[in-house]
């Protein structure tokens, strides 16, 4: 299986891409029949719009929704997780209400059906340690936003660098979303957007590096490194131990679209299409 393995989450439907339900639904089913498969997660789908999906077939991938902490709620006494449960539920990414992430462990502790992963939405600035806090030896992992439609949604190479840094000393595995469309960091118009192999290589240097000085310096070096050569080179250049580890915190990320990141790879050097 390709060290790459579930690394995309597929949010067509989510901005920019803002996919139209029926197109994505057959997007999703055909990169599951593509030759880069493996590579593709669930599909990422709002819960208020839980009742979109009336009929449709089991997701090959299967199914995540987002919801805020009283959707979550809702969607739950509507039936959408609990007496309608959808075998096909892999995920529920929940954002904390103004209570914090306490309550919402708690109320997925009492609503979350046995074997679907529960990810945590963290929010940026001072209330993120006691956000992690909260999840550290829970079941429930962390989900970063790494961008948006708008510079002020991008976290700097010294923010996110300490986020993964905090995530990793506790022990919590991350999903990201949003920004990290292409493989390496690059400017998009007036978007300073993050690389998601850049991404890799700092969770990989987190796990690596505990005695290091000033680590989190050495993360958002890493973070801001442009040139596709010399990320493409440091990902090659990661063992076989060292790659696992670093997915086992760095999970995944949510993109509207599965054909960048997978041409992206290619590009690169570090994926390749069977040979029929």
């Amino acid at each position: 299986m390709s060290l790459f393995a579930g690394l995309l989450d597929d949010a067509a439907v989510f901005p920019p891409g803002n996919a139209p339900l029926p197109a994505a639904l057959a997007a999703h089913r055909d990169h599951h029949a593509a030759w880069y498969a493996e590579l593709v997660g669930p599909f990422v789908f709002p819960a208020a719009r839980l009742g979109e999906l009336d009929g449709t077939a089991p997701f090959p991938g299967g199914l995540s929704l987002t919801a805020a902490a009283d959707g979550l709620s809702t969607a739950v006494d509507a039936g959408g997780l609990s007496t309608g449960f959808r075998p096909d539920l892999v995920a529920v990414e929940a954002v904390p209400a103004p209570d914090g992430v306490p309550g919402l462990v708690r109320l997925l502790d009492s609503v979350l059906p046995a074997g679907v992963t529960g990810y945590v939405e963290i929010p940026r600035g001072p209330g993120r340690d006691a956000a992690l806090d909260a999840l550290a030896g829970t079941r429930y992992l962390a989900k970063f936003r790494t961008g948006g439609v708008v510079p002020e949604a991008h976290p700097g190479e010294r923010e996110l660098a300490e986020t993964i840094l905090a995530a990793v000393s506790r022990g919590i595995p991350f999903k990201c979303t949003a920004g990290l469309h292409h493989a390496v960091r690059h400017t998009d118009g007036d978007l300073e957007q993050h690389g998601f192999l850049n991404v890799l290589l700092a969770t990989s240097a987190a796990l690596d590096g505990a005695d290091t000085g000033d680590l989190a310096a050495v993360l958002a070096a890493l973070l801001a490194e442009r040139s596709p050569a010399v990320v493409a080179a440091a990902v090659d250049g990661m063992s076989h131990d060292q790659m696992v580890a670093a997915r086992t915190r760095f999970l995944s990320f949510g993109t509207c679209s599965i054909d960048d990141p997978v041409a992206d790879l290619v590009a690169l050097g570090l994926l390749s299409k069977p040979v029929s």
